[in-house]
């Protein structure tokens, strides 16, 4: 169970790196890239600088990548104490539903449920991967 947590963990940090990939050419009638910084609410709305955004943008990707890897590791028990693991995955997850927000498309509303379904497990249920400590 550990190691699928680890894995699934892992997983949804790498996905976040999507937003850092360039989009790949747009076909005739194909859907739009999802993960794409320039199109923030932030830009139209608040009318910030794109520019401004998509460094913000990359150090929150950073951020979440970074947290939910040591989560995942964490989970695993390698390099990252296991204790650790509860404030990781919430952090990451946190950062990771900042993130989706930020950048909203209605296509990543699955990795919104994933964060909120994480943070509640933990932060409201108490749940640990089997042989984690509270």
């Amino acid at each position: 169970m550990k190691l699928l947590v680890a894995a699934f963990l892992v997983a949804h940090a790498l996905i976040h790196v999507s937003y850092l990939a360039p989009a790949p050419p747009q076909t005739s009638g194909g859907p739009e890239w999802p993960f794409e910084m320039t199109r923030s609410w932030l830009v139209s709305a608040l009318q910030l600088d794109p520019g401004l955004v998509r460094v913000a943008g990359t150090a929150l990707v950073a951020v979440t990548v970074a947290l939910l890897v040591a989560a995942g590791l964490a989970a695993a028990e390698w390099v990252v104490p296991a204790a650790w693991w509860p404030a990781l995955a919430v952090s990451g997850a946190a950062a990771s539903l900042a993130t989706l927000l930020v950048f909203f498309h209605p296509w990543i509303l699955l990795g919104i449920a994933i964060d909120l379904a994480l943070m509640w497990a933990i932060l409201a249920l108490g749940w640990r991967p089997e042989g984690i400590p509270a």
